[in-house]
């Protein structure tokens, strides 16, 4: 059984986010191919975003340092360090307020 610091990981991915040229970096916690469950950190500095996209299924999204905007259809949610969000079934962005992490857990319908 292995366990991983949150935090560390967030303060390390937002380092190497800084370093990178599009301002983002990521990594895999859980799952991938063949996997229905699949957790990963993403790490976006200050101002940068993740352009409107669709959901791939049941989605949550947990802050775990910094502030992110999430906007749908016309509708904004900021959230903050230990905020916690069920992703909609629609498109949507994520903009950086701050250097940001966040842990998404997607569940992909294998149907």
């Amino acid at each position: 059984m292995e366990t991983a610091s949150l935090r560390e990981l967030a303060q390390e991915l937002i380092a190497r986010a800084a370093e990178a040229p599009h301002g983002r970096n990521t990594e895999i916690l859980h799952g991938g191919s063949g996997h229905t469950l699949r957790q990963m950190v993403i790490a976006l500095t200050a101002g940068e975003e993740l352009s409107e996209h669709e959901n791939p299924g049941e989605a949550t999204l947990y802050v775990i340092k910094g502030r992110v905007q999430l906007q749908t259809e016309g509708v904004a949610a900021e959230l903050g360090e230990g905020d916690f969000l069920v992703l909609p079934h629609a498109r949507h962005s994520l903009d950086a307020l701050d250097d940001s992490a966040v842990l998404l857990t997607t569940a992909i319908n294998q149907y």
